[in-house]
């Protein structure tokens, strides 16, 4: 019987749903005196693109090994754009910039993609084309307005601002499971349509009287009593805030949280964001509004759109021009990948980015931003690990202009080293040595940190040996690790591995210095962002301020200076 398998080694990302990759690696000594055939010649991308990959994948330990090449070589192809951004936003409006120059230059949309390492990322990208008239779809999952949590959740902040809303009511009154089958649900729709009164009215009604058994009727009770709290304070308390709230104090959050699949994980991460987008409006009305307006760009397989989808759904797929956001560390490599799954997490990783590269035809874009909000707090980020693996020949750091001011007249767009020490720190950086540090010094170093934003000058005159710790080091050596947006992740942050190369997690980053805030309680101080206010609270090197107009934020105190 002769046995013959084909597959790449390189492209085995499903390692969370029970596949393996020593399946393949191992045939060979499963059937011995097996032929390895490799197929290395690339019909879709450009030498650029394909050189960029494999130098990337050539990290990998767990792998056969080949060399992939094309034919297809012209002195005018484009290089593998790197460019960085302040924050996801700025992110998604220059991504939008440069999809219409695309555009004007004849270039359909059909033949574009956005690939995300993680759903919760979609949301600004989705919202940004709905500003700029831009049709867009997403693929393998819903848009971020129709996934599940996210409409339970609105469902509820629905029901706050307008009572009257049935469809609303009807989707959450037994989310979490409060008891309430279909017969108690057709008796509140009768009784509703009975009386001429709003469900919830009717809910009400039927929970103070006798007509119910008495678990339902309790349930009832106590779901009439919680929107009826939640209403009065709607004009009152701020809307994010009201928001959590109802989230927490409904179960919903809970019920996530305690739900073991595979997905939860992730509609957590998605309803954080939710929350987030929330503080860009006025009101919770305002907000939905909002929703509304994005539900109904029109979903129509047939147009000419901007392909939306993750990391995992592009597999098998081919675009002219790919951007792929959010490298950096924590998100890509995802932190909770490096817990669980250590050097072979690591490494899964790298082949999920390896992917995410070859999707691309001619046209390569990577971004990385240097704050991300994480649990409505602002937390600087380093650039991922994985693009100081790629080649120089190969990548091109774009200038970049951008709404606060310029990364310095000569940033060149990329800052490998940005939150590593760089080269301007005047102390040996602890996360590792970069390739790219002196690069293009010619020009003022455009791979090294030139930063002209006076948030970050500010960080950079605060660091201490202590800061530069939290970032940790590089692969093989002492690491720390804190979960990706999570106040816990589950397997205790701190845990370190000192064995060769054996990877017990890698370092995201860590808000929490061993030296005392230099500001007190009181103390009146300036944000970037956030303007002038009132530290209210200090924990290490964490404030909570009540700002003068952006309302009570918890920041790092590397970011604001004393008034």
């Amino acid at each position: 019987v002769n046995i013959c398998c084909v597959g790449d080694d390189d492209q085995s990302i499903y390692g969370w749903r029970g596949a393996e990759v020593d399946n393949i690696l191992r045939f060979d000594k499963d059937f011995p005196g097996a032929t390895i055939i490799r197929l290395e010649r690339n019909y879709r991308s450009t030498a650029h693109i394909l050189g960029t990959a494999s130098h990337l994948i050539a990290h990998n330990e767990g792998r056969f090994g080949k060399t992939l090449f094309t034919e297809k070589v012209a002195e005018d192809d484009e290089k593998v754009h790197v460019h960085a951004a302040w924050d996801s936003e700025e992110e998604a409006r220059a991504v939008g910039e440069t999809i219409e120059a695309y555009q004007r230059q004849k270039h359909n949309l059909n033949d574009m993609a956005i690939l995300v390492r993680a759903s919760f990322q979609m949301r600004e990208f989705e919202d940004r084309f709905v500003t700029l008239g831009l049709n867009y779809r997403v693929i393998g999952g819903p848009r971020f307005y129709e996934r599940l949590e996210i409409r339970d959740a609105l469902a509820f902040f629905r029901v706050v601002a307008q009572g009257a809303d049935d469809l609303a009511f009807e989707r959450i009154v037994n989310v979490p499971k409060r008891g309430l089958g279909e017969a108690t649900i057709r008796q509140i729709h009768d009784t509703a349509r009975a009386l001429r009164i709003p469900m919830l009215e009717a809910a009400a009604k039927l929970a103070e009287s006798d007509e119910l058994k008495p678990k339902p009727r309790a349930a009832l009770r106590e779901v009439s009593a919680n929107f009826e709290r939640w209403q009065k304070t709607l004009e009152t308390t701020p809307h994010t805030e009201l928001a959590e709230t109802i989230l927490e104090e409904s179960g919903y959050t809970d019920m996530w949280k305690n739900d073991r699949s595979v997905e939860a994980p992730g509609r957590l991460e998605n309803l954080k964001e939710l929350i987030r987008s929330m503080e860009e409006y006025e009101s919770l009305r305002s907000f939905l509004e909002h929703v509304a307006l994005v539900m109904d760009a029109e979903q129509n397989a047939e147009l000419d759109a901007v392909n939306i989808m993750t990391l995992h759904s592009a597999k098998g797929l081919e675009f002219e021009t790919v951007f792929l956001p959010g490298w950096e560390e924590g998100l890509f490599p995802h932190q909770r990948a490096l817990d669980e799954g250590g050097r072979s997490g690591l490494e899964e990783e790298r082949r999920l980015a390896y992917v995410g590269l070859t999707r691309a035809k001619k046209n390569l874009h990577l971004w990385f931003v240097s704050n991300r909000r994480i649990h409505g707090l602002w937390q600087s980020t380093i650039p991922s690990r994985f693009l100081d693996e790629l080649p120089e020949a190969h990548v091109e750091v774009a200038e970049s202009g951008n709404s606060y001011g310029g990364y310095g007249n000569s940033y060149g767009g990329g800052s490998f080293a940005s939150g590593r020490g760089g080269q301007g720190a005047g102390r040996q950086n602890p996360y590792g040595a970069s390739r790219f540090d002196n690069v293009g010094a010619e020009k003022s170093g455009a791979f090294s940190n030139t930063y002209a934003t006076p948030g970050w000058q500010r960080a950079q005159q605060n660091r201490t040996e202590a800061t530069d710790r939290n970032w940790g080091s590089r692969s093989g050596h002492q690491v720390e690790r804190i979960g990706y947006g999570e106040t816990d992740s589950g397997y205790g942050a701190g845990r370190t591995s000192i064995k060769g190369r054996t990877i017990d997690g890698e370092l995201v980053a860590k808000s929490v210095a061993d030296t005392p805030s230099a500001f007190n309680v009181g103390d009146r101080v300036f944000h970037q962002k956030f303007g002038n206010g009132n530290i209210s609270a200090i924990d290490g090197n964490k404030l909570t301020i009540d700002f003068d107009k952006a309302g009570q934020k918890r920041v790092l105190d590397g970011f604001v200076t004393g008034v």
